[in-house]
């Protein structure tokens, strides 16, 4: 299969692993579901007894790069995934101890107990001396 795209400049963008599929800018200028279409268009229209091209292996080929594009589909999804528990954790494990960090809404240093942590749809914010939506990425020491 050959795609002839102009020359862009796109670059691929981080999936989020937000839901189901990534319909992110691909080097080529076409998403990752155009490409998947197209791919899959391609599949069911050959005869992988009788290929209609010179080179008998393009069956394979586009095989190949199928799974590799769902390969990496799913690896950015769970990397993502595991980030995200990662960074939840990380938040829980400071309930309790005593942390510098940096006031949301002075910008001045602080010192407080960690009392909270509520998981949003952004992250786990954190609840110090009463004040809410604290990112962890602020806290500067523990103790």
């Amino acid at each position: 299969m050959s795609i002839s795209t102009p020359n862009t400049t796109n670059t691929t963008n981080s999936t989020t692993g937000a839901s189901g599929t990534n319909s992110s800018s691909s080097s080529l200028g076409i998403s990752q579901d155009q490409f998947l279409q197209m791919l899959m268009t391609e599949l069911q229209n050959q005869n992988p007894m009788d290929p209609n091209s010179s080179d008998p292996m393009t069956f394979v080929t586009e095989l190949a790069q199928f799974t590799s594009v769902e390969q990496e589909t799913n690896t950015a999804q769970n990397t993502s995934t595991l980030a995200t528990g990662q960074s939840t954790a990380s938040a829980v494990a400071l309930i309790g101890d005593s942390v510098n960090y940096t006031d949301p809404t002075t910008g001045n240093t602080d010192t407080g107990t960690v009392q909270s942590v509520e998981i949003t749809t952004s992250g786990p914010t954190l609840t110090i001396n009463g004040t809410s939506g604290i990112d962890p990425s602020t806290v500067t020491e523990v103790s």
